[in-house]
């Protein structure tokens, strides 16, 4: 593992300042990255990567996409925020926009994905007592194992990953965990007359792109229904091109009670997130009872609606779908011992790493990061691939190309 005395001048200043005067709440690859465009970054040093970590899923459209950068400036320099407190022009074309495209009745715009997944639990509950009747307090959640929903006080109490959720309670009541990909399990914990919602990752990114069964979406939101349950999907990082259609979801032709959507909807940009749902559902809540100060603000709209525009405009679900079956054939075409599993859908996919050695992911890693890609493990022996939806064949083979001169530096 490279250390910081290691990394060139320039480098070794940026990680010493984080080091002294940063939380030590992530373990970044040792990269200290200034410049973005397209599929691209650059370091302090001048040196040119791939990026297949999209800022988990945030950068679909690139680095400063042109058309939303001109979004964002036009938009910067005449109103950037007018919090909830009174109307701006922005907000009501940007809800127009987003609920035509999607199907939905109304949005309730946020700001970062786990303050969406937040929203929804709320939404979720209030609609359980105003609606369905459930005794007041007693409203329940069924989440999966293995989710990755965020990291506040309340999402961590449903989390299975010690890492986020050790040392952090007491936790917050109202959810029962069940096996990920297990319509049996969930038509059980169905039966109790308190389920309110079932809140699913149509894939679970995370936890190391854990692809669901054909049809398991389907069956689900058919239990639900008949349960009369709120089908909430998190389609933070799956959703807005990244497997190859707009949505995950659409790949069952399902529609969600509750569609939650964040990371690329801003392109990159700034923290923007939105729920979306009917009426039966969005107005349980009254004036006064959710709010934030930068939901919905001026700027994140404008962001919003151009970010929404260059994935439609420039067909990048359709690439993502294309791209992504050919990166993960050539990815087969490496044939090395030491990939066990490849696995994703569009351009969300990973790899399972085959290697005694326990930190053999990360030092693939630091490998990638030496010949000119970056990106990132999960859970141990796991590394996400999701570069930006733009890519294109040329580039999908020389980024598989470095994968493979890589994987040597593991034996």
């Amino acid at each position: 593992m490279q250390t910081i005395i290691d990394m060139p001048a320039n480098t070794q200043h940026y990680l010493e300042l984080e080091e002294q005067y940063g939380a030590h709440n992530y373990h970044p690859i040792p990269v200290v990255l200034n410049r973005g465009e397209g599929i691209f970054v650059w370091d302090v040093e001048g040196k040119k990567y791939f990026d297949f970590l999209s800022g988990y899923s945030s950068l679909n459209q690139g680095h400063c996409h042109p058309v939303i950068i001109k979004a964002l400036i036009e938009q910067a320099q005449k109103l950037t925020l007018t919090s909830r407190a009174f109307h701006s022009d922005a907000l009501g074309e940007f809800a127009k926009y987003i609920t035509t495209l999607l199907g939905y009745d109304k949005v309730l715009p946020m700001n970062t994905g786990v303050e969406a997944v937040e929203t929804a639990v709320k939404l979720c509950r209030k609609w359980a007592y105003k609606v369905k009747g459930i005794e007041e307090n007693r409203a329940v959640i069924i989440v999966c194992q293995g989710n990755f929903h965020g990291r506040t006080s309340t999402v961590i109490s449903f989390s299975s990953d010690p890492l986020a959720k050790n040392e952090f309670g007491p936790y917050a009541p109202g959810f029962i965990s069940i096996p990920y990909n297990d319509t049996k399990a969930l038509a059980i914990a169905l039966q109790d007359k308190n389920v309110a919602g079932f809140l699913v990752e149509p894939i679970q990114g995370e936890a190391g792109v854990v692809v669901p069964d054909k049809g398991y979406l389907a069956a689900a939101k058919q239990l639900c229904e008949e349960a009369n349950v709120l089908f909430i999907a998190d389609e933070i990082q799956t959703g807005l091109g990244r497997t190859g259609k707009m949505l995950a979801c659409d790949h069952e032709n399902i529609k969600p009670d509750l569609l939650l959507l964040g990371k690329a909807l801003s392109g990159g940009m700034m923290p923007v997130s939105a729920v979306l749902a009917n009426d039966k559902i969005m107005l349980t809540i009254q004036p006064g009872e959710h709010g934030s100060t930068y939901g919905g603000n001026p700027l994140a709209c404008r962001v919003a609606t151009a970010a929404l525009e260059v994935l439609q405009n420039e067909k990048m679900s359709e690439n993502a779908a294309t791209m992504g079956n050919f990166f993960r054939s050539e990815l087969e075409n490496i044939h090395s011992p030491h990939i066990k599993t490849i696995r994703g859908m569009g351009l969300l996919n990973a790899i399972v790493i085959d290697h005694l050695d326990k930190n053999a992911a990360w030092k693939l890693c630091l490998e990638l990061k030496e010949n000119g890609l970056l990106a990132k493990p999960t859970h141990g022996d796991k590394i996400r691939f999701a570069p930006p939806l733009i890519i294109d064949k040329d580039q999908v083979k020389q980024a598989v190309a470095i994968i493979a001169k890589s994987l040597t530096c593991l034996g």
